[in-house]
């Protein structure tokens, strides 16, 4: 791997990293359930992982077996 022959500055390596800055990470609300979650993340409510406004995971699959059956 190629090495520098020389040293760099210090004021060299500070001017490259100018670019390098930190951003606030963006929120939205859920349609359903009205949390607040890092956008494109799935987040758990009340037991149950929401995706983009629909359940992806229900912990309590008793109650997801229940609901099946008296549809």
């Amino acid at each position: 791997m190629p090495n520098p022959k020389r040293r760099h500055s210090q004021q060299r390596g500070a001017k490259r990293r100018t670019h390098y800055k930190a951003t606030a990470e963006t929120w939205s609300i859920d349609p359903v359930t009205g949390e607040s979650h890092l956008r494109h993340r799935a987040h758990w409510v009340e037991g149950k992982l929401y995706y983009r406004g629909r359940v992806v995971v229900d912990k309590n699959p008793a109650a997801a077996t229940e609901d099946e059956t008296n549809q």
